[in-house]
Formats: C-alpha cells, sequence, structure tokens
C-alpha cells in the first residue's frame, strides 16, 4: 500500500451559501490523500502502473469550478469522481478550505475533512 498526496491546491471559485459569494469568488486550497497499492509501479517505472496526479489534480479543478453551497457537498463530488474515474484508490483523505471566509471575524480560513473508504 502506499499514498499519494496532492497539497495546496488553489482555486478561485464561488461556492457559499452568502448570494455574494456566487458572485465575487472566493480563493480556496485542497488537500489530497490517497491511498493505494505502489508497489507495481515502484518496480515499473511506469505511469499506467499507478494513479496519475494529473488526473487527482484535473478532478478537483472541475469540481471546485461548480458551484456548491457547501464544502461538504463539493468534497463529496471530488471523492466520488475519484472512486469513479480510479478504480485502484481505496482510501481518500480529503479538506476543502475556504480562505478568509465571510464570517465577520480574523479567521484565515474554514476547513471541511472527509475521509471514505472504497465500498
Amino acid at each position: 500500500m502506499g499514498t499519494i498526496k496532492l497539497k495546496n491546491i488553489r482555486t478561485f471559485s464561488y461556492h457559499g451559501c452568502l448570494i455574494e459569494e456566487g458572485k465575487i469568488g472566493s480563493d480556496y486550497a485542497v488537500d489530497l490523500e490517497i491511498k493505494t497499492d505502489l508497489r507495481k509501479s515502484c518496480l515499473s517505472d511506469d505511469l499506467n502502473d499507478t494513479v496519475d496526479y494529473v488526473l487527482l489534480n484535473k478532478i478537483v479543478v472541475e469540481e471546485m469550478d461548480i458551484r456548491s453551497q457547501l464544502l461538504e457537498h463539493v468534497g463529496h463530488r471530488i471523492i466520488a469522481r475519484i472512486f469513479n474515474e480510479a478504480p485502484e484508490v481505496s482510501r481518500i483523505l480529503l479538506g476543502v478550505s475556504k480562505l478568509n471566509p465571510p464570517i465577520g471575524g480574523d479567521v484565515e480560513s474554514v476547513t471541511i475533512e472527509l475521509e471514505e473508504y472504497r465500498s
């Protein structure tokens, strides 16, 4: 078993419950960690024997581009697509952070974390 991590994938997206958030957008950061069997790719040195992190990044960016009211919802979509498009992934740990959230205080970010195992 092995781990692939994509840290601090930055997007400008339009998530949130406030109408203004859908109009002006905000900065987001996504951290993704997947578990998969890396033994074959360790020996073969072949991209076909591993999970392509270019695909993982593409899924995150595309799903972050679709407006959601809740970070939980966009996080769920990211996880569902990864399990659908990368069948060799057995576990996903995902963090989606809204930077400088409009919550009436000096808060650097708000983050949701989801962990899912392939069923």
